[in-house]
């Protein structure tokens, strides 16, 4: 069973900037995306970040220019590099491995952002 743990979330001022990494417990095979999602207290887990196995990148228009997704080259670490974090940034930030089976999730970590 894959595990997905992310690290590098906690407290930053607005402006600020932080870099989330998901770590796969080893390698996932038919693997087509590595994202991060986010969910904001009382709303619904949301798209943020997206990079395919052929290296193409898309980002929701909240994030756009902010933020930047990127992999190691065997595909088992992926990162979420956050510039110019805002408030209504501040949420648990999941990553996700989506394959041609299902789709694995890590345990989240907490972004606030924070004056």
């Amino acid at each position: 069973q894959v595990q997905l743990v992310e690290s590098g979330g906690g407290l930053v001022q607005p402006g600020g900037s932080l870099r989330l990494s998901c770590a796969a417990s080893r390698t996932i095979f038919s693997i087509n995306a590595m994202g991060w999602y986010r969910q904001a207290p009382g709303k619904m887990r949301e798209f943020i970040a997206r990079i395919t196995n052929d290296g193409s990148t898309n980002y929701a228009d909240s994030v756009k220019g902010r933020f930047t997704i990127s992999r190691d080259s065997a595909e088992r670490t992926w990162y979420l590099q956050m510039n110019s974090l805002k408030p209504e940034d501040t949420a648990v930030y999941y990553c996700n491995a989506a394959t041609t089976r299902k789709d694995y999730w890590g345990q989240g970590t907490q972004v606030t952002v924070s004056s």
